[in-house]
C-alpha cells in the first residue's frame, strides 16, 4: 500500500468512525492485493503468517467493521460462507460451477437491468449479478 494510499484510507477511517489499528490496515491491505475473494479463515491463516497474533476473533470483528464502513464486501454464495474483497470498484461475479473460482466481472460488461415490474415507491440503489457456468481451466479439461 502506498503512502498515498495509506493516507486516503486513514482519513476514510476517520470519516467512518473507525480506530486506525494495524489488523484493519493489514486486513485492508491484505484484500486490496488479492483477487481470490478469501474466507475469513484464509485471510486469518495468510495474516498471521505476519501477524502471528491475529486471532480468529480479531480477523471476524476486523472484517464486520470493515463490511459496515463500507470498505470491503461480503460475498455469499451457494456453500454459504463469506468471502471477502476489498471495494475498490463496483463489479458483477462469474462462479465456476465446477472448481468454484470466482472471477470479478467489471460492471461495463453487464446491460443495466430495468427496472419496470418493481412495486410502487421502490429505488434501487445497488444490485448484484452472479453467473455461474464454467471456467476455462474447467472446461478444457472436460473436452481433453
Amino acid at each position: 500500500m502506498t503512502t498515498h494510499t495509506r493516507s486516503q484510507i486513514e482519513s476514510q477511517m476517520r470519516a467512518a468512525g473507525l480506530k486506525l489499528t494495524p489488523q484493519r490496515f493489514a486486513v485492508l491491505d491484505y484484500l486490496s492485493r488479492s483477487s481470490a475473494h478469501p474466507t475469513a479463515e484464509q485471510i486469518r491463516i495468510d495474516l498471521n503468517r505476519r501477524f502471528p497474533r491475529a486471532s480468529r476473533a480479531t480477523v471476524y470483528n476486523t472484517l464486520n467493521a470493515l463490511c459496515r464502513a463500507g470498505f470491503v464486501n461480503a460475498i455469499y454464495l451457494d456453500d454459504a460462507v463469506g468471502r471477502y474483497e476489498a471495494v475498490i470498484n463496483s463489479h458483477h461475479h462469474f462462479v465456476c460451477r465446477a472448481c468454484g473460482h470466482i472471477e470479478d466481472v467489471p460492471v461495463e460488461h453487464v446491460r443495466a437491468l430495468p427496472q419496470k415490474g418493481l412495486r410502487a415507491n421502490r429505488k434501487v440503489e445497488n444490485y448484484e449479478i452472479v453467473m455461474r457456468g464454467i471456467c476455462d481451466s474447467c472446461d478444457e479439461r472436460t473436452t481433453d
